[in-house]
């Protein structure tokens, strides 16, 4: 979700779109890594397009005129960051799915600093904000699938809405992490995971309003 497979995704380096042999592309692989490498290394508040341009051995016209400003950067890496091919992963019951995509959470999250970095950022750029949750929305739409496979193996109900599923499962794993600072804690994933499969099979996600059925879209990371 945030790591692994989407946080490192998070970190961008893979999720870059490069064509190869051109010059618009390679450039803005350029500019966006020097933006990761700045945050990490100086943070937000030393985060200048200048500062950007000369990492990245750009013109410091062609960066403000196709980014603008430290926003449009911030931007720009947390879109380039949802261009992957990241899918979650299908261990063949719901607990495992989505103990799978908290180890990656985790992963993410504590191998990858610019991972954290950028979701502080977001807090003080509102371009960020809101790339950032473009993420998260993309992020929870690709991982519906993992509800929808339960939902066809008999696991949960019909009607579990797999938002609410997903975000049950990896919140604790956010908030170990990055609100409480404690660091991995791999039992912590598990039994959150388990816990929210436990739920989900006794029907507690389940949109029990008239009309309305299983969540598929998580109208999407980080969703």
């Amino acid at each position: 979700m945030t790591a692994g497979g989407a946080a490192s995704a998070m970190s961008g380096r893979a999720a870059v779109v490069r064509r190869p042999g051109g010059r618009s592309a390679r450039i803005r692989a350029q500019v966006l890594e020097a933006v990761r490498e700045l945050l990490v290394e100086q943070g937000f508040d030393a985060l200048s397009v200048d500062a950007v341009a000369e990492r990245a051995a750009v013109h410091r016209t062609t960066v403000y005129r196709r980014w603008r400003d430290v926003g449009g950067l911030l931007a720009d890496v947390l879109d380039a960051a949802g261009a992957d091919g990241w899918q979650p992963p299908d261990t063949g019951t719901l607990e495992g799915d989505l103990a799978a995509v908290n180890g990656e959470v985790e992963a993410g999250l504590t191998g990858e600093p610019v991972t954290a970095a950028l979701i502080a950022a977001s807090f003080r750029s509102p371009q960020a904000a809101e790339a950032l949750q473009r993420f998260w929305d993309e992020r929870y739409a690709r991982c519906a699938v993992v509800v929808e496979r339960a939902v066809a193996r008999g696991e949960v109900p019909e009607g579990t809405r797999a938002r609410r599923v997903v975000v049950a499962a990896t919140a604790p794993v956010y908030q170990q992490i990055l609100l409480l600072r404690g660091g991995a804690d791999p039992l912590l994933a598990r039994q959150a995971a388990a816990g929210v499969a436990l739920a989900a099979s006794r029907g507690l996600f389940v949109d029990e309003r008239p009309g309305r059925r299983a969540e598929g879209g998580l109208s999407s990371f980080a969703r």
